[in-house]
């Protein structure tokens, strides 16, 4: 299967959800901050397999079956050579390409092998979620040895994709000065939000275009969750410069962005002997 195919098998499922390339993102950050880069996210329940899919923060989470089409595809012409893991460092890069972004982002790097285990119960503790203070996330992104300048990048994705309401519409009566909501933006919250489970855009300005607008959301108060707000309305802290200058460059967006993935993708890979290839994705050889 070469590039074109892999590509195409993407392009294919965006034409029917033009989500799916925020879906593959997230799937891949989900994956990599909990026990690493290891493609366990994607096993399902099993004998000794408590799969991460039920853990509350990953609940949302899709993307699954096309992660299956990519991996199906690649089986019929290069059995046991690319890892599941790998399959979501690349169609997250090729994702960024086709929703907008620069044509080759940044260099993925391959030879990660799949888990053979879950970590259900470390979820919560290391996902970063829409209700938790900016410490809290601030640590998250620490403990897996990313920065500051990171933690913005990679908040950056939400350039594209949506969120449901239950994660921001405990905002409509809060006071938080560390995330202020700009009035009209609240009251055309509130109109859109009809249920809790109703999806909202993350960026209302280019929902499905990979730019810097998120940013330039930010510093108008219009970021849809408080963990985006954070980051520029918190006083003092070093993540609102870095706000600016993606703001104000979105090329500079672009090449930390890129920076940042390639980070993000060497958290804790299992190489060599470790771990396997796994010949499906859901499950364990």
């Amino acid at each position: 299967m070469n590039s074109f195919q892999f590509i195409g098998v993407l392009e294919q499922a965006r034409r029917s959800d033009a989500r799916i390339g925020a879906k593959l993102i997230r799937l891949h950050f989900h994956d990599c901050f909990v026990n690493g880069c290891d493609g366990s996210l994607l096993l399902d329940d099993a004998d000794g397999i408590n799969s991460e899919k039920d853990a509350i923060p990953n609940q949302t989470v899709d993307g699954y079956a096309v992660v299956d089409d990519i991996k199906t595809a690649l089986e019929n012409v290069c059995p046991g050579v690319v890892s599941c893991s790998d399959i979501l460092a690349l169609a997250s890069q090729i994702s960024v390409s086709l929703d907008g972004g620069p044509s080759n982002p940044w260099e993925v790097q391959f030879g990660r092998r799949d888990g053979t285990t879950a970590n259900n119960g470390g979820v919560v503790d290391a996902i970063p979620g829409p209700f938790d203070d900016f410490p809290t996330v601030r640590q998250k992104f620490t403990d897996v040895g990313l920065d500051s300048t990171d933690m913005v990048a990679l908040s950056g994705a939400h350039t594209i994709g949506k969120a449901r309401c239950l994660t921001f519409n405990g905002r409509f009566n809060s006071n938080d000065s560390n995330a202020p909501l700009d009035p009209t933006y609240l009251e055309e919250l509130r109109q859109l939000c009809s249920s809790n489970g109703t999806l909202v855009d993350l960026d209302p300005t280019t929902p499905n275009g990979f730019d810097n607008n998120y940013f330039t959301n930010l510093q108008n108060n219009r970021g849809l969750l408080k963990t985006d707000q954070f980051l520029f309305s918190t006083s003092g802290s070093d993540t609102i410069a870095i706000v600016n200058r993606f703001a104000n460059t979105q090329s500079d967006f672009f090449d930390s962005f890129g920076e940042s993935m390639i980070k993000m993708g060497n958290i804790s890979p299992l190489t060599g002997n470790s771990g396997q290839i796994r010949t499906d994705c859901r499950r364990v050889n």
